[in-house]
């Protein structure tokens, strides 16, 4: 059977120096300012009076029917092509049958 080969790790050459004993130090805080908390730009609040409200529901209202004006036609359309091929189908059968039948 075909067996994986496991690499080995390859021994260090070279210098080895041995580990450094880190000693830990003292940490002295000084007391310092408070800090002032950064200002805040001010920005313009959006204030919707009643004339845009009716601006949004008016904009609102023109474009669900748009859509489902683009949507009822693109069906429509569907509709249409589907009963115009199942008519071609049939007046291709009524003419296969009637060249069928004077053989």
């Amino acid at each position: 059977m075909l067996r994986p080969k496991i690499p080995t790790m390859p021994t260090p050459t070279g210098l080895v120096a041995p580990p450094t004993v880190v000693e830990p130090t003292a940490v002295i805080q000084h007391p310092s300012a408070p800090v002032p908390a950064p200002q805040v730009p001010a920005r313009p609040t959006v204030q919707l009076t009643p004339g845009a409200v009716l601006a949004l529901v008016g904009g609102g209202t023109a474009v669900v029917l748009v859509v489902g004006a683009v949507l009822v036609s693109m069906l429509l359309a569907v509709a249409v092509t589907g009963a115009s091929v199942a008519v071609c189908a049939l007046v291709i059968r009524s003419l296969i049958n009637a060249d069928a039948k004077r053989r």
